[in-house]
This record gives C-alpha cells, structure tokens and sequence, in this order.
C-alpha cells in the first residue's frame, strides 16, 4: 500500500536539499552596502537583548547561564545556520519565550525535585533534539503549521512585543534598587532617549530634501546603532561621568562559564539518575512546540510576500539543524538559540531595497485592447547569507575576555531603551495595532469594508479577543504555570478553525484571517471544497453551500 505523498517520511527533507543545492551559491554573490548595514543593525538588536535576557538568567538559574553562554550560543547558532539553513533570513537568538521557561524549569529543578539544573536541562535539550528530527522526517510542516492562519502568528509576534517592554521595565527597575535617584532619573532618560533617537533615524530617508540622499540611507539603515553608541558615551561626559551606573555584568578574565563550579563548557549529562533522564522528556516536548513554532512563525515572517522573496526555500531542513543546534547547547551547558521575533523580519525590512521589474499594462483603444510591457519599480530584499554570517560571526567574537570588556561598558539602561524600540518595531507592523486604533474611531471615519463583511463590529470583537488572548497568556508567563504558555498558543490554531468559525461570520473571518504559509484562507479551502464534492439534491434544499451556524458577530 503507497502511503499519501504527505505521510511519506524525508520526503521535505529531500525536496530542501534540493532547494538548497539551487540557491546555495547565489546566496553568497550579493554583498554590498546595505547587507553590512543589515548585518550591523541585526549585530545590536540581537546580542544586545540577548545579554539583557542573559542578566535575568544569571540571577534567576543561579548563574548556571550568564552573558558568556548566551552571547556564545547565539554566535554558534547563528554561524552554523548562516551557512547550512535553508532559509538564511530567519535570525537565531536566545528568546524571551525560552528565558521564561528556563527560570521554570530551574526553579522546578532546586525548589521541588532536588537535582541539578544542567544535567536535566541537557537531558531535556537533547530530547528535543530527536524530537525535532522525527518532526522533520515525518513532514511536519504540511500537516502542522499548513493549519497555523494570521490569528496565531500575530497573537505570538503581540506576546513578543510585550515581552520585550516588560523586560525593558524590569531593568528600570533592578535599576531603581541599585542607584541613587538622580542616576536612576538619568537612567530612565537613557532608556526613552535610546528608543526615540532610534525611531527618529529610523524615518531619515522621508527627511526628503533635507541632506544627501546616501546619509539619509545611512542613518536610516544604522539608527539602532547610532542611538546605542550616543547613549553608551553619553554618562562618561561632563558632570554625568560623577553619577553612579549599571552596566552588564560580564566575566573579562578568562574563557569559562559563568558559574564558578565550572571550568569548560560540558556538561557530565550521564550522572543524572535514569528516572529523571526520562522525566526530562516532559519539559523536552514542551521546548520542542516552543521551538517548532517559534522557528516556523519566524521563517514563514521573514520571507511572506511583503519581501518579495523568489528563491527556493523551505522549512524541514532547519528544523534538523534546529535539533542538532539544540541538543549541541544542551551539552555544552548553554542556552538554545532559535528563531526570534522581532528580528528576523526586522532583518528582511533592513534589506529592502528597490527593484525594477517589467509588467504587462493594458491599455483599451477605440477598437482594440494592448498589452504593452513597462518597467515597475518594486521592493525586494536581498536574498543572501552574508548578513547573518556576518553578524553571528561577530558576536561569536564577543566570547574572547577584551570584547566581553568593551559589552560591560553598556549601561542596562540602554538595554531598555533597546527593548522599547524593538518591541516598538515589532508592534507598528503588527496588524492587531492598526485594528486597535478603529476600536477607538468614530464610525463615520471607519473604512470601507468588503460589501460581504457587514458592519465593523466583528472585526472588533476579533480584534479584541486577540488582545485579551495575548494578555492571559502573558500572564500565564509570570506564573508557575509558565511552562505550559507554548501549549497554549499552540491551541489557538485548533481553537480558531474550529470554534471562531461558529461564532464569527465567514465573511468575516475571511476578510481579517489568511493562512499564514500558504495563499487563501479557511473559508476559501471550505468553498473549493463544496464545489468540487457533488451533493445531492433533497427537495426544499439547494446545493448552495450552508452556513454551518448561527455565527454571533
């Protein structure tokens, strides 16, 4: 009996092998401008959260994970995908998602099971590891993520972008207890400045006709950067050099873990009694949802059609590399990297640029129609591996002592600053936002909608539910029950394809919701569905398709 084309195990495994034998050369003969100032801006707005994620780490695993394990698995991963992965957009980092659980776990590790945190984290790490293989031979891709529409993705990227505002929060306020009040009223001026400098370069080339258009560019393209180094100098001149700072903690002497019960970077994972090793199955499969989905939502984010992407590329292959990235980190005594929100479609937008592209226009005479061919100018991104190498190349620099110096200089107040812009970056594409603000506008200013869609106030209500979803959930993150947060936004996607379509009408849903990897929507498969499948006629019925509800809004 053949199985399904679907069911057959490796089968997108082989197909991204091919792809990536396609694209692979090419990806490496564009190099220019503005991939270096991609690769700059990635550089800061990854490893500087990472190390922010890594001062909450340090306190809260015991220090078993401080500066050094994070900014060395960012740099690991972030190489080893730049040059094997099929899809080299998606950026690797230490994610908020997985600093939350980690704390979890270790504190379920010391506070309730009485064993050490590292073996167990290992153990639980290289369990995700094979989980991620049988993902990808299994093709998980077609028959997960194929059913993942808008509704979960932008409820995840929402999650993320509180995320990163309430961890800008919390180091305003380890800031608070550690300085005096006036450093403190500086550090918060530090905070808010480094984020709307940032936002302020950001917008440089709409300064039209104000300066050369190539130092709008540049402004535009390393804003982050430029706002960093302003703010990072900025207390070490005039009477603010007197005031007292918190900087990064960071180890300069030597190159070993941050725990002082360790010197290299293994962990002895076989000691862990046999009962736990497979009880760390259990945290394993809940990093795996996590990571599957962080990874995916990210890859399918950073290449949607907003960017324009024309090579081949894929999603099984880097799930394996996912997993043997992940158990490698779980050996070495580190934490995982995987694919991160904001930063991996923050790197497409970094890498747009304009194109032109020919299109055929027709234009209607008095006794004919002509088709004629006019070039149109589009935004693509450059489709590359030079900026991801790049910058995880440099981070993985950051390891050696004299670097790890130059990153304890940064005042955590411009981390937080750093957060509040990403997270403001991440939000202003989101489209939950931009659904908000009509909540709050008045209906005779409200767009038009589909004449299909009546009234505005389904979609509020949808947007309102994504809201709250995003809330509790967030929630969830700060309580004991942490561990089980990916679970739940995993749910949604059931939750959405089965239950919201009883309770929204399809029109809708079909004008708010898409598939988020594939074109069309749910209620576009459904109606393809009832023209191809013949039904037959009873009398006092017709063949029209039938709402299957009473939809509420």
């Amino acid at each position: 009996m053949r199985l399904p084309r679907s069911l057959r195990p490796f089968r997108l495994i082989r197909q991204d092998l091919h792809n990536l034998r396609v694209r692979y050369v090419s990806d490496w003969t564009v190099f220019n401008q503005l991939v270096v100032a991609s690769a700059v801006y990635v550089f800061f707005t990854n490893l500087l959260p990472g190390i922010t994620f890594a001062s909450d780490l340090y306190v809260l695993t015991g220090k078993s994970w401080g500066t050094i394990e994070v900014v060395f698995s960012t740099g690991l991963c972030g190489v080893i995908f730049s040059l094997l992965s099929i899809q080299p957009l998606t950026i690797l980092g230490v994610t908020g998602p997985f600093s939350v659980l980690a704390e979890n776990i270790y504190s379920l590790c010391i506070g309730s099971l009485n064993i050490p945190f590292l073996p167990f984290m290992a153990w639980s790490l290289i369990h995700a590891g094979w989980m991620h293989y049988l993902l990808a031979v299994l093709n998980a891709h077609d028959w997960t993520m194929r059913y993942v529409t808008t509704f979960s993705t932008e409820v995840f990227s929402l999650l993320n972008s509180i995320i990163y505002f309430h961890k800008a929060v919390q180091e305003l306020q380890r800031a608070h207890s550690a300085l005096s009040f006036a450093a403190f009223l500086y550090a918060i001026i530090g905070a808010v400045g480094t984020m709307l400098v940032a936002i302020f370069l950001s917008t440089a080339e709409s300064w039209r006709p104000l300066f050369h258009r190539y130092l709008r560019m540049g402004l535009a393209e390393y804003a982050a950067a430029i706002s960093i180094i302003i703010f990072i100098g900025m207390p070490h001149v005039g009477e603010l050099a007197s005031l007292d700072k918190q900087t990064l903690p960071v180890s300069s002497h030597a190159f070993r873990p941050s725990s002082p019960d360790r010197s290299v970077f293994f962990v002895q994972f076989w000691h862990l009694p046999v009962t736990w090793i497979f009880a760390a199955i259990i945290p394993g499969f809940i990093i795996t949802i996590l990571f599957f989905f962080d990874h995916e939502v990210s890859s399918i984010i950073c290449t949607i059609d907003r960017y324009g992407t024309k090579k081949p590329g894929g999603f099984a292959w880097d799930i394996v590399l996912l997993g043997t990235t992940t158990a490698l980190c779980g050996i070495l005594g580190i934490p995982p990297a995987n694919g991160l929100l904001p930063q991996a479609p923050l790197h497409s937008e970094s890498l747009l640029h304009p194109e032109k592209e020919p299109a055929s226009i027709s234009t209607t005479g008095k006794e004919e129609t002509e088709e004629k061919t006019e070039d149109q100018e589009v935004r693509r991104v450059y489709e590359q591996r030079w900026s991801a190498f790049l910058h995880a190349g440099v981070i993985l620099c950051f390891i050696s002592p004299p670097l790890q110096l130059v990153l304890g200089l940064t005042p955590t107040s411009v981390l937080a600053g750093l957060f509040m812009f990403m997270g403001e970056q991440s939000l202003a594409v989101n489209p939950i936002l931009h659904r908000s603000f009509y909540l709050l506008t008045p209906p005779s200013e409200l767009p038009a909608l589909p004449k299909a869609v009546h009234g505005h106030l389904g979609v509020h209500v949808y947007t309102v539910v994504q809201i709250v979803l995003t809330v509790v959930i967030f929630i969830v993150t700060l309580t004991k029950g942490a561990p089980a947060f990916p679970v739940i936004i995993i749910a949604l996607v059931p939750a959405r394809l089965l239950l919201m379509r009883k309770l929204w009408c399809r029109e809708t849903l079909r004008f708010v919701d898409a598939w988020a990897c594939r074109d069309g929507t749910p209620e576009d498969d459904e109606d393809q569905n009832a023209a191809t499948e013949p039904r037959p006629i009873v009398e006092g019925h017709s063949n029209e398709a039938e709402q299957p509800n009473s939809p509420i809004v």
